[in-house]
């Protein structure tokens, strides 16, 4: 999977969990989860799990812990995505 297709894919992901519908249309690499977004703590954890299921991998704690920003996430799922082949 490319960039693009996981970014797209996560916006689909963070939809129900954004206060901040607007920006979700305009997200890259730099958009915030909590600041941009508004997505709660607890939704990241709901996040989280949402994409462990979509795309059928495993996000340790260490590994949740960094994901601070879209491309921190998409870099996490690439990277687990290429463990598994």
């Amino acid at each position: 999977m490319t960039r693009t297709e996981i970014l797209i894919e996560l916006k689909k992901v963070f939809a129900p969990y954004t206060t901040n519908k607007e920006m979700l249309d305009s997200i890259n690499d730099e958009t915030d989860l909590i600041k941009d977004l508004k997505i709660n703590s607890a939704n990241l954890v709901d996040i989280i799990i949402d994409a462990e299921a979509k795309y059928d991998i495993e996000i340790d704690y260490d590994s949740a812990d960094k994901i601070i920003n879209v491309g921190t996430c998409i870099d996490l799922i690439m990277e687990k995505l290429k463990q598994d082949k």
